[in-house]
């Protein structure tokens, strides 16, 4: 990919990654104005910053579909979500038009910019720590190592990993091995287990061995989760445990497991391995899926479903893509 030019001359790539990102969250309908703040001291880091997101604007409004509110600091919440569908075009004709294809189209989320290890929406990657633990890391997560004499830290930024962690190879004292999310912490006892974050929450599921959970604000509320268990935790409360779903790993091997998934739910998950917009019309979201689906082809999986369900496809671009009835 060639570096791409503002107005003034060539910026860094990563900035237009950050613009693009930026602008999927505007158009995502979650929009706070604490957002908005964010993404005004982004704007104003630098005149490159300045100057890619005045063309990201520009580029925009040449094709008639973004309102002045979009360059704002602050959106109206009102409006913003009277211009969802305006915005869902724009940024579908700026991820597909090729005058504006250094927009990009697999810009990574906000939280992970920075982060030590991080991977962009669809890739996976495994690593090795110092000590001989393994980490899988899914698509769109962010983390940073952080190992010690007295402890084996991994930050979570975002996302979801698989951890299976060696003995502890220091001749000093045990360094407990630990996953800190802004929801909490965890502290493995000899374990396999996987982390998932989303929107307000943290997810364990102990595969193997068992780990400790402590919420952050709450750190006397610790729970110890078994092999075969799984619960959710916010920073204040631990939830229920329950059962670990079957194929909670599989997206290690490059696969989306599904047992009679809700479409809806299906679509969800499979939108985060997916650049671009993939909804489910709520019309068809109660059917249900099961199957094990090759992540490394998504337009495969979308063929599969129209080919298996009363579904049809209608994409609009390659990053713009509704499932709605046949």
């Amino acid at each position: 990919m060639t570096t791409p030019h503002a107005a003034d001359g060539p910026v860094d790539a990563r900035l237009v990654d950050e613009a693009a990102q930026w602008l999927a969250r505007m158009h995502a309908g979650h929009f706070t104005e604490a957002d908005a703040q964010r993404c005004e001291r982004w704007r104003n880091q630098s005149p490159d910053h300045q100057r890619v997101w005045q063309s990201a604007e520009q580029l925009s409004r040449k094709f008639g579909a973004v309102p002045p509110a979009v360059g704002m600091p602050v959106l109206d919440r009102g409006r913003a979500t009277a211009n969802r569908r305006a915005l869902l075009r724009t940024v579908a004709v700026l991820l597909a038009a090729p005058s504006v294809a250094w927009i990009g189209y697999r810009a990574v989320p906000w939280q992970t910019l920075g982060a030590e290890y991080r991977t962009a929406t669809g890739e996976r990657r495994d690593i090795v720590l110092d000590d001989g633990s393994r980490i899988s890391i899914n698509t769109a997560t962010a983390i940073d190592v952080a190992f010690d004499a007295t402890r084996r830290l991994v930050r979570q930024r975002e996302g979801e990993i698989l951890i299976e962690t060696a003995s502890d190879p220091s001749p000093g004292p045990h360094r407990p091995f630990l996953v800190e999310t802004p929801e909490g912490r965890l502290q493995a006892l000899g374990t396999r287990f996987i982390v998932r974050r989303d929107e307000g929450h943290s997810r364990l599921t102990v595969l193997a061995g068992a780990v400790e959970v402590r919420p952050s604000r709450a750190p006397d509320a610790s729970v110890v989760v078994s092999a075969g268990q799984q619960l959710a935790f916010t920073a204040d409360a631990v939830g229920a445990v329950s059962p670990a779903s079957t194929g909670a790993d599989a997206w290690a091997q490059g696969v989306l497991y599904a047992q009679e998934m809700r479409l809806g739910d299906f679509i969800a998950e499979l939108a985060r391995y997916r650049s671009g917009v993939l909804r489910c019309d709520p019309a068809i979201a109660d059917l249900r899926v099961s199957g094990a689906f090759q992540l490394d082809n998504t337009d495969r999986i979308l063929d599969i479903l129209a080919q298996t369900l009363p579904v049809r496809v209608d994409s609009r671009t390659r990053y713009w893509v509704t499932l709605t009835a046949a």
